[in-house]
């Protein structure tokens, strides 16, 4: 068996990714370059490392065996370059959240890190929940803070299992303008909510759509689409419709919007989880960072 070091790297990255495309574009690599090197991987171990599916790729038991042990090798790799470029003795850290701590959860975090552990490298990226696990599964995040929703199932099938750590749950608010036909209410009922516009983010094959109450009676009718947030909630604050956010978005709600529960149907409660791999080494004060902003209570308030 004959494997290389770039061939490696692109099993890492186009693993996390889920497409050669998306690999390739990680690895400022070509296409054809990225399968070409996974052709190779698949010639020196003898058999298929990739599941090639219409949603994406999946990794093939082989492939989880080889890239496991690549990661641990590359990880090896990446530390004996940080000790030759002088900087053994600092520490390194990275994490991933998805958009709706993106927000205003990880400027916080970033804030405590850096009173309570200093010599602590952190990195972060914003990314969707499955962007986020692949990411955690291929080793190029140490920790990943995503939200769960009931019946909370497993993030992904592979093996071995991820560790999934609860950090908090709360309940699912509904931002609206506040100059809108609800902006002067407390609070809502469903019936509230029935006709009233909406403003999602774009639906893709391996998340649902967000943005819409969950157990809104009828078809809702979405009228805009934006991935990011700042874009969702100018267009509620400019009155063009409502959308769903958790209590991690309120500190970061701009003038003119409100969040507000939704009192009856089922109850709507979202889960704040820390995932990663169970031979990760963390920094002891990496979740704990977490823990104590999600505490914080003024998180779960707004105007």
């Amino acid at each position: 068996m004959e494997l290389t070091l770039v061939g490696l790297r692109v099993l890492r990255e186009t693993a996390e990714r889920g497409t050669f495309t998306a690999g390739a574009q990680a690895l400022g690599y070509t296409q054809s370059a990225v399968s070409r090197q996974v052709a190779a991987l698949e010639r020196a171990v003898g058999t298929p490392v990739f599941e090639r599916r219409p949603d994406g790729l999946r990794l093939t038991r082989a492939g989880r065996v080889l890239l496991r042990r690549a990661r641990t090798a590359l990880d090896e790799l990446d530390l004996a370059a940080r000790e030759i470029d002088d900087r053994q003795g600092s520490r390194r850290a990275r994490i991933g959240v998805v958009p709706s701590a993106g927000i205003a959860l990880l400027p916080r975090v970033l804030a405590v890190l850096a009173r309570t552990t200093p010599e602590l490298e952190v990195s972060s990226r914003v990314a969707t929940t499955p962007a986020l696990v692949r990411a955690v599964r291929a080793g190029t995040l140490d920790l990943a803070v995503v939200t769960s929703r009931p019946p909370h199932r497993p993030l992904d099938p592979e093996s071995p299992a991820l560790v999934v750590e609860t950090l908090g749950e709360s309940g699912l608010l509904v931002a609206v303008a506040l100059d809108g036909p609800l902006g002067e209410r407390n609070a809502l009922t469903v019936d509230d909510l029935a006709g009233h516009p909406w403003i999602a983010t774009p639906s893709r094959s391996d998340e649902p759509q967000l943005g819409v109450w969950p157990s809104l009676p009828g078809r809702p009718r979405v009228l805009h689409t934006a991935a990011d947030w700042a874009t969702k909630l100018a267009l509620v604050a400019a009155g063009a419709g409502l959308t769903t956010v958790t209590p991690l978005i309120v500190p970061a709600l701009p003038a003119g919007v409100r969040a507000l529960p939704v009192l009856d149907g089922p109850a709507e409660v979202r889960r704040s989880v820390a995932v990663r791999l169970p031979d990760a080494d963390l920094h002891p004060g990496l979740v704990e960072a977490f823990v104590e902003v999600l505490d914080d209570p003024a998180s779960a308030t707004g105007p």
